[in-house]
């Protein structure tokens, strides 16, 4: 396999250049996610609203944070958009892209993090994003699935969901960006992974193989080199998968919510749920790169952090008791499974209901 020094040697000559209106396409898509999601979320609350926070860098860019607490659904819910420039590139992207350094760059993109209330409704991430840096230009982005008390039939829709938008474009792109999912989400100081996964993908600039990763010996990197290099892709190609992946993500999650929302829990769930949520802390403190980046290029602190829940615990040493609802998370639910053939009358069918 291609290592990623490798592949990032690509002669810019050989890409396929943005169109000059390039930015501005993104970023009103971006912003048009952001309104449909936060619309859609409302309605579906149906007592929380979003309340919205403009937001400017002084060395260039802004965005618009909106947030809800204390909805009927939603304990809170973050939906960011910004786009922010610059002379230079911060190091997490030059350690992964050096060929872009000596560039000014721009970026732009839509960020969310929902934490329901019920501890059976999942929560889920989403971000997608664009940059350019002189002739260096890429797409990434993907959204996950984090549940407490899952259900298959939800994993199932889910992954189903986003592998149906990946296949309109390319029939290699779900099990790549899938497996990468897996790969990035896992909390290695804990051995194991986040949520049921979903989607993740970055530097996609239509050149060399889709795995562009920094695991050569993982999943997502070994799949991708039985594959070798598909057909180059443009940037319009590029594009219009990305805006059929941000468009599928209400598809795949309002019906979860609908599906969860009315079960009836108590302290144990609830405690769990804080205490898985943790999970959900340790990660974007330590892994996430979006945090990282946004710290590194003075971001709006809040806005970097809403990713965040307003209620968490810890425990020391905790165990959970064995055959529990709490145990098959552990035992079935984070570890890569293949979601996206799920059928209810599959033979696992009764090991992998949640609840």
């Amino acid at each position: 396999m291609l290592t990623d020094s490798q592949t990032q040697t690509i002669p810019a000559s050989s890409k396929s250049l943005p169109p000059t209106d390039a930015k501005t396409r993104v970023r009103q898509f971006m912003q048009q996610l952001q309104d449909q999601i936060t619309q859609t979320l409302a309605d579906l609350d149906g007592v929380g609203n979003f309340q919205e926070d403009k937001w400017a860098r002084p060395e260039g860019g802004g965005g618009r944070s909106r947030i809800m607490r204390e909805g009927a659904i939603f304990e809170q819910a973050g939906v960011g958009f910004s786009e922010v420039w610059d002379s230079h590139l911060p190091p997490s992207i030059l350690a992964q892209r050096p060929e872009a350094a000596g560039h000014s760059f721009f970026a732009t993109g839509t960020s969310m993090v929902l934490h329901p209330r019920n501890p059976y409704i999942p929560t889920v991430h989403l971000n997608y994003r664009y940059f350019e840096a002189g002739p260096v230009w890429w797409f990434g982005g993907g959204s996950d699935l984090t549940p407490y008390y899952p259900y298959a039939e939800d994993a199932a829709l889910f992954h189903q969901t986003f592998k149906q938008a990946c296949d309109a474009h390319h029939s290699e792109y779900y099990p790549v960006f899938k497996r990468w999912c897996d790969e990035y989400f896992y909390l290695k100081h804990r051995g194991e992974m986040r949520g049921v996964g979903g989607l993740f993908f970055d530097y996609q600039d239509g050149q060399g193989q889709l795995y562009r990763g920094p695991h050569a010996d993982g999943d997502a990197a070994l799949y991708s080199n039985q594959l070798g290099n598909p057909a180059p892709r443009s940037w319009e190609d590029l594009f219009a998968f990305v805006q059929d992946c941000g468009q599928a993500f209400l598809k795949a999650y309002v019906p979860i919510v609908e599906r969860r929302r009315g079960m009836e829990y108590g302290d144990r769930q609830r405690n769990f749920q804080l205490y898985r949520r943790g999970r959900y802390v340790e990660f974007n403190l330590v892994y996430d790169r979006g945090t990282i980046f946004g710290l590194q290029t003075n971001g709006r602190t809040e806005s970097i952090l809403m990713s965040l829940p307003p209620l968490v615990r810890w425990e020391y040493g905790y165990k959970p008791e064995p055959n529990s609802p709490e145990d098959d998370l552990y035992r079935i639910f984070l570890k890569p499974q293949d979601w996206a053939n799920w059928t209810p009358t599959s033979s696992n069918e009764q090991s992998m209901k949640g609840g």
